[in-house]
């Protein structure tokens, strides 16, 4: 069930952001995503009422069990620092806007 829940937010959203209120990573991984304009659905699991199973459900289809467990077009990309590279890296704006996050630049001026 709570697999289920996840699925369908991850399948109904751009991106999605699996978070806990007081995490600093997760924090970090909203503030650039808001930086960068993208729209992105957060699911607090300290604030669900079935969030350790969602958490437990996450850990056991990706291999991840901490937060933020990120998911960018529907496929898993990681935590913070996964999200932090691919930005440095110049990855996460093109899959940002691959996904409908964000508006996709012009090539033409």
């Amino acid at each position: 069930m709570a697999l289920a829940k996840a699925n369908q937010i991850v399948s109904s959203n751009p991106v999605v952001v699996f978070s806990k209120t007081y995490c600093g990573y997760c924090q970090r991984v909203k503030q650039l995503l808001s930086q960068l304009k993208a729209t992105y659905k957060v699911i607090e699991l300290d604030e669900e009422s079935d969030g350790d199973y969602i958490q437990t459900a996450l850990a056991e289809s990706t291999g991840q069990r901490t937060v933020p467990n990120v998911f960018i077009g529907g496929k898993h990309i990681g935590g913070c620092d996964v999200v932090v590279e691919k930005h440095q890296q110049g990855k996460l704006v093109p899959m940002l806007a691959e996904a409908g996050a964000i508006a996709k630049l012009s090539t033409q001026l």
